[in-house]
């Protein structure tokens, strides 16, 4: 079959629609004059979600988010797309259930950012669940999913085992399975989901901040009082009815506007990443800590491994949260005990990073039994919060959601007007799972036609397949030769990506990834924004230290 020129798939490509800052101004000029269906607070998964369930049913919505998007929970994840296996030993078959389903979906949805990956889960003599019991939670997984898994389970033997992850500690293994699930880009997933609802019309911005609301003769929130974070001006928005996606602010946001009795019980969790050169993995290792029923998972990722996480109760604010010397411990305590002859310090350390889960409190007896199901609750002040739920489910609770606040809050009318949403359509139409392997096929073209290299040109293609066209169109046009850099133009102009470091952490891997952070590309890839923001030389001076200090507050257990 003869590769298509460029120039042909230019011609037929679809091109991504602008979101970028000229795109904020102007949904924050209809913010301000126009009157909405539905306002959602909170640019996570969960906001992302529902704006997209929302905008695509032909609701008028807003949605605000008062940092960058998945700068909170959303992006601190395992970055996983999974049932949840440890779910089935709390008999919680209906959340792995809905979960396995939304794996299946998600797959198709958005292809280049959820892949499947296999699993081996070792089991050792003394075990908490042995290979008998385990055998039939397998089944019983492969059975949720309703046969819609990547691969069926299959036993290995000790030697198998040990063929499969020669690093596994030898001593007292019995076996392992091995099963399939997912891992994804987290922050991406919220950044296309944004994108997604963008195409279907829905106003959204960062960097807006809620404050106080204005509630009419019965009690009902009417507007909300919001402030730019970049030009310091405040206006209020009106709606029908306001949605809270605010993750583990819901108590302190819904303080702010009533009195309130707190839902949350928020838990901690962090993550390491080392070099793939230091802990080889092909597939993710499943680390059952007998002590306190938790797995901790070894994920491979691109050229690192993530290893997390913790579930340990957590009172502070959440943005407080950081990585501290006893989380690294432990987890390096699992990690020896797994893989002894490795010999993991903290040294073989790149980065560490921790969130907070929402959970919502449930009277269990510890962090890691408090169940992981989604709440919504609509309150008769016109609010409806939404907090718990896993990643992976994120989909089915923005219909959840929106069926809820539709029979409570609108009209039979408009509940048969605004009854389907088109959230199983793929995210980005121009990334296709066929589209996705067609690009990849490219890569080499476009390597010889943009002076880059195969790799560099296949990497760009994985990530974002034929939108990797206009990265390199747009950097070549802007005289752009290196990958990362025509990656920060492009998310400049349709990410909505503001500052560098929101470049840096949430749009690539160069801070959980690279040994120096990505530290390397830094002045090149602020010059990108400079041009774009207008950055005087003071303002690219205080971005750069902003991203240093988000490396000092994360990692500070280093130097502690």
């Amino acid at each position: 079959m003869l590769l298509e020129s460029t120039g042909e798939i230019k011609n037929k490509m679809q091109r991504p629609i602008r979101f970028s800052f000229v795109e904020r101004q102007n949904n924050i000029r209809d913010m301000v004059s126009d009157d909405f269906d539905i306002c959602i607070i909170g640019g996570g998964i969960t906001g992302a979600g529902a704006a997209r369930d929302a905008a695509s049913r032909g609701m008028k919505v807003c949605l605000i988010e008062q940092n960058d998007f998945a700068s909170g929970t959303s992006s601190r994840s395992s970055k996983l797309i999974h049932g949840g296996i440890r779910y089935l030993e709390n008999l919680e078959f209906g959340l792995v259930f809905e979960a396995l389903n939304e794996r299946h979906i998600l797959f198709d949805i958005a292809p280049h950012l959820v892949h499947p990956l296999s699993f081996v889960l070792p089991v050792y003599r003394g075990g908490r669940v042995g290979m008998f019991k385990m055998g039939l939670g397998m089944w019983l997984y492969d059975a949720l999913a309703l046969l819609h898994t990547p691969k069926f389970h299959e036993r290995l033997s000790p030697d198998a085992t040990v063929e499969k992850v020669p690093q596994l500690r030898h001593d007292g293994l019995l076996g392992s399975y091995m099963y399939s699930d997912a891992y994804m880009d987290d922050d991406r997933l919220v950044i296309e989901t944004m994108r997604s609802a963008h195409r279907y019309g829905a106003k959204l911005a960062s960097y807006l901040k809620a404050g106080q609301g204005t509630f009419d003769e019965i009690g009902k929130l009417r507007s909300l009082e919001v402030e730019d974070k970049f030009s310091g001006k405040k206006f209020s928005i009106r709606a029908k009815h306001f949605i809270s996606t605010v993750g583990p602010w819901t108590d302190q946001f819904a303080e702010s506007l009533f009195e309130w009795k707190k839902i949350l019980r928020p838990s901690k969790g962090i993550h390491l990443t080392l070099s793939r050169d230091r802990l080889p993995l092909r597939e993710a290792v499943v680390m059952a800590t007998d002590k306190d029923s938790r797995i901790i998972f070894g994920i491979p990722r691109h050229d690192m491994v993530i290893v997390g996480t913790t579930d340990t109760d957590f009172t502070a604010s959440p943005e407080t949260v950081h990585s501290d010397k006893e989380d690294v411990k432990y987890l390096l305590k699992i990690i020896d005990g797994y893989f002894p002859e490795a010999k993991i310090t903290e040294k073989d350390i790149i980065a560490s990073y921790s969130g907070v889960r929402p959970l919502v409190a449930d009277g269990s007896s510890s962090e890691s039994k408090t169940s992981r199901e989604h709440v919504i609750l609509h309150t008769p002040r016109n609010v409806t919060f939404v907090a718990g739920g896993k990643y992976t489910t994120y989909r089915r609770m923005a219909r959840d959601i929106m069926e809820v606040v539709l029979k409570e809050e609108f009209t039979l009318e408009d509940r048969i007007k605004f009854a389907r949403n088109q959230t199983r359509e793929v995210i980005n139409p121009i990334i296709t799972p066929e589209k996705l392997s067609e690009a990849m096929g490219q890569s080499l073209s476009w390597a010889a036609e943009y002076g880059l290299t195969e790799a560099e040109t296949l990497k760009l293609a994985e990530r974002h397949g034929f939108e990797a066209l206009e990265i390199l169109e747009e950097g070549e046009k802007a005289g752009l030769h290196r990958p990362w850099e025509m990656e920060a133009l492009f998310a400049s102009h349709h990410t909505m990506c503001f500052h560098l470091r929101d470049f840096m952490l949430r749009r690539t891997p160069l801070f959980l990834a690279n040994v120096d952070h990505g530290f390397i590309l830094l002045d090149a890839i602020a010059e990108v924004f400079r041009k774009e923001r207008d950055w005087t030389d003071r303002q690219v001076e205080e971005e750069k230290q902003l991203y240093k200090d988000h490396l000092k507050f994360e990692m500070g257990w280093r130097q502690g």
